[in-house]
């Protein structure tokens, strides 16, 4: 009999267990992207820290199955808006093994496409983009599941979906490109080989599942699909806006390629500093303030320089609202100029 869901039904220590699992999930994101580090590798240490907590509560009978009640797809309670989160949290998890336990297959063979293939498409799509491929795989696996099993009692799980839309994502961009991958051989193939045995694998057991010869998996093989094609699709109309130009035919990102791309989304965001707040204020600088802001003008569109003329600015000149002191202010690699006593007075550029 189907079990009935409701979040009225928990105890405080199983809330306390989903906080807990949720944060894990989303912990190694937020301080990888308030770092600049790659989504791609925090995704993957997000699934591996998820997967141990599934792990450990898999040896409790009152937690076994707590986690897949809570946050995976079931398209029997999809069409309820309570649970609208199974579309992005059943991402997260992943499969329990017919004894107990964790299947450790699963897990394994999602990270490792997306460390291999994540890595790559990041420093050709930049990070913002990256992550809206990643969750549109994971929606788009979803929905094919939930549509294909409207009012079916059971649950879907796993990161594959997302797995398979970053191989979408980037035969639709760049599919020259070679990246290391486990293709019989351990090496460098072609983005679209992969791709494309990849999904002819996926279909072929999509085929033999739904045509009647095989309906014993309990692989989600149309989820796979879902999601390849739905990243397959936004891909290039979401690429066009970044870092890459499309199709690019240079063999792949490298480290120098990435590293570059990396700097050029660092300046884009750099503020403008053809007007400055003293001007603006009507406050006249001394010559030797001038002077810096002039050489901040003519060299400062590279990082460095930029942080370097900002912090000989702070030292000669003051707040022109207050006439108080002034600090430089850094988010990663990017500087500002802050009023000491009130960052409203000046935050430039």
């Amino acid at each position: 009999m189907a079990e009935v869901f409701a979040w009225s039904m928990l105890a405080p220590f199983q809330f306390l267990l989903v906080l807990v699992f949720l944060a894990l999930a989303a912990g190694p994101l937020v301080i990888a992207w308030r770092r600049g580090d790659p989504l791609s590798l925090a995704m993957v240490l997000s699934l591996l820290l998820c997967w141990g907590m599934q792990t450990i509560l898999s040896h409790f009978e009152s937690t076994d199955r707590l986690l897949t009640v809570l946050l995976a797809l079931n398209p029997a309670w999809q069409g309820d808006p309570q649970n609208f989160h199974r579309l992005f949290t059943s991402g997260w998890l992943h499969a329990t093994s017919p004894g107990g336990g964790i299947s450790w297959q699963h897990i394994v063979g999602n990270v490792i496409v997306i460390a291999l293939v994540g890595v790559p498409l990041e420093q050709r799509l930049g990070r913002e983009r990256w992550l809206i491929i990643y969750l549109a795989g994971v929606l788009g696996g979803n929905l094919a599941w939930w549509f294909s099993h409207l009012g079916e009692y059971g649950f879907s799980l796993g990161a594959s979906g997302a797995a398979f839309g970053l191989l979408g994502c980037y035969l639709a961009c760049w599919p020259h490109d070679e990246i290391e991958f486990p293709l019989i051989l351990i090496r460098k193939w072609p983005v679209a080989l992969i791709a494309f045995l990849r999904l002819g694998i996926e279909i072929l057991q999509v085929w033999r599942q739904y045509g009647g010869f095989d309906d014993s998996s309990n692989v989600a093989h149309l989820a796979h699909v879902g999601g390849f094609f739905l990243c397959y699709a936004i891909g290039r109309p979401l690429a066009r806006s970044g870092p890459t130009p499309l199709e690019l035919k240079d063999g792949g990102p490298t480290a120098s390629s990435a590293e570059a791309s990396r700097i050029d989304s660092l300046k884009q965001k750099m503020g403008d500093i053809s007007d400055d707040p003293w001007s603006m204020a009507g406050v006249e600088l001394s010559k030797r303030a001038a002077r810096a802001l002039a050489s901040l003008r003519q060299e400062g569109d590279e990082l460095e320089t930029r942080q370097a003329w900002l912090e000989e600015l702070a030292e000669i000149t003051l707040c022109p609202v207050c006439e108080g002191g002034l600090k430089v202010e850094m988010k990663g690699e990017l500087a500002w100029l802050e009023c000491i006593s009130e960052k409203r007075h000046v935050k430039w550029p």
